[in-house]
């Protein structure tokens, strides 16, 4: 890809971030989106694949439709009641329209079907970008909006999320559509306490998007699409892989690593809400992704590859390791001591 227009892309996406979660009208917000949307546009078609030609057009034209129904929210909302700020959001049709824009744009169930095959057409880098970066603009919009929404429909989709990413990750054997699920099954985990604690909300994301970036990171380093390929990163660089099977489990939400304080403080709210019951639902709904994640842990470090008379082993890769990636991985795994802090900047 040319520099220049990855510049231009690049910036364009932090700018679209930038005005999307900084902005208090539903005019501005919807324009920030949209410049998001056009941004990351060519960095998921820059191979010329045909699988990311794929993937492209199946993000823009979901992008668009929850662009188009954002904004029919908005009018909806603006002309019954007079006001566009995001905060304002009173009218029931608008509420309903609003959930299900956004659930499209974060790719909550029933609205997943286009993540994980975006995904699948896409870079590592890309993917990162989609993973993370490109799904904090709807959450600021869920949390401007939380006070708003129906939590019956909120709850529901996020115990499906949970459900259907732990399920669907199961069989799976390729690097990036594991991911994908377990991202919808983490979106369920923040959209389940918006409504009670919208904090909360944003602190499971910045923590997900630190353990989700360092993973993906490694995986780029070791150029591993398939689990099958995974089995022979323990040959190239064993630190490295023995860092991101801590990571994955970081992920899973296994203490005492950083990825079990989010599910913690969740589970504990849910509790103070007297919503026992969906707290247990959720909570056996994560050993689904504790399965995958084991496994994806199993076929890093336990599990080597075939070896022939003739067969070569590679023992270092030729890439260098990303410093990001040292920083995320850290954070992935040592943070649970942190815990008070951040229950007090919370």
């Amino acid at each position: 890809m040319n520099p220049q227009a990855k510049l231009i892309s690049t910036t364009s996406l932090l700018l679209g971030t930038s005005i999307t979660i900084s902005s208090n009208h539903w005019m501005t917000a919807w324009i920030g989106l949209e410049i998001n949307t056009l941004a990351i546009l060519p960095l998921i078609s820059k191979t010329h694949h045909p699988r990311a030609i794929e993937a492209s057009t199946k993000y823009f034209l979901t992008q668009a439709t929850a662009s188009t129904l954002l904004l029919f929210a908005s009018m909806i909302n603006a002309w019954f009641s007079g006001q566009w700020d995001i905060t304002q959001l009173t009218h029931p049709m608008s509420c309903m329209l609003s959930t299900v824009a956004i659930s499209i744009k974060l790719g909550l169930v029933p609205f997943h079907f286009w993540f994980p095959e975006v995904l699948q057409g896409s870079t590592m880098t890309t993917c990162l970008l989609l993973a993370t970066i490109m799904k904090f603009p709807p959450i600021t919009l869920f949390y401007l909006t939380s006070p708003s929404l129906n939590s019956t429909l909120l709850t529901s989709m996020a115990i499906a999320s949970a459900a259907l990413g732990g399920w669907m990750g199961l069989n799976q054997t390729q690097t990036r559509k594991v991911l994908a699920f377990s991202s919808i099954a983490h979106l369920g985990w923040m959209t389940i306490i918006l409504n009670y604690d919208p904090n909360l909300t944003l602190i499971t994301f910045y923590l997900y998007t630190v353990t989700t970036s360092a993973i993906f990171l490694i995986l780029n380093t070791t150029n591993t699409l398939k689990l099958s390929t995974m089995m022979t990163t323990w040959t190239k660089i064993p630190p490295l892989t023995t860092i991101f099977m801590l990571t994955l489990l970081s992920l899973a939400g296994l203490p005492p690593l950083t990825g079990f304080l989010p599910k913690w403080l969740i589970i504990q709210e849910l509790t103070k809400q007297e919503l026992t019951a969906t707290a247990t639902a959720i909570s056996l709904l994560s050993l689904l992704g504790l399965f995958f994640y084991l496994r994806l842990a199993y076929c890093a470090t336990i599990t080597l590859p075939p070896n022939f008379t003739n067969y070569m082993k590679q023992w270092q890769t030729n890439k260098p390791t990303n410093p990001l990636a040292t920083i995320f991985t850290s954070l992935s795994i040592m943070l649970l001591p942190l815990s008070p802090m951040v229950l007090t900047i919370s």
